[in-house]
């Protein structure tokens, strides 16, 4: 899909602030509220707006140890590969999940309360999951730039 400029301000708009009113965007783009309504809809039908969602503060609500975890399945059969994904979207612990090339297969992002909770994580839930080989994990000391915007 193209975008004409006004279409890559609205997306800036919406990703810094999705609770904006119709009226507050269309000052802000010098169109009619009808406009940027339809704008709007166009970019939800066609799925560059994928959904709405709140940001939680994870510091909170105690959720502020975040941990990453390689994972390395002991075979990349395609049985192994849809059950190990399967079993980890289950997780409410894990917030992200990549399949990943090189070393490893996975890349997890967990949110936690504190290194009691995640050892509990580990050894009570994903090394429960049978096809993992074997796992390493990084903590994250300070969060220097966390954005869900994507720039266009």
């Amino acid at each position: 899909m193209t975008f004409d400029t006004t279409d890559i301000q609205l997306l800036h708009y919406l990703q810094a602030d999705a609770k904006q009113t119709t009226k507050e965007l269309a000052h802000k783009l010098n169109l009619s509220v009808t406009a940027v309504y339809e704008r709007i809809k166009k970019l939800e039908r066609s799925g560059v707006i994928a959904q709405y969602v709140a940001l939680v503060d994870k510091n909170k609500i105690d959720r502020s140890f975040v941990a990453f975890c390689h994972i390395k399945l002991v075979q990349h059969t395609q049985d192994n590969i849809v059950k190990f994904e399967r079993e980890v979207t289950s997780l409410k612990e894990v917030v992200a999940c990549y399949h990943i090339s090189g070393d490893y297969d996975y890349l997890l992002k967990v949110v936690v309360q504190d290194m009691e909770k995640f050892r509990d994580f580990m050894v009570k839930k994903l090394t429960s999951i049978s096809h993992i080989g074997s796992t390493h994990s990084m903590f994250v000391i300070n969060e220097v730039k966390h954005t869900t915007a994507i720039r266009l």
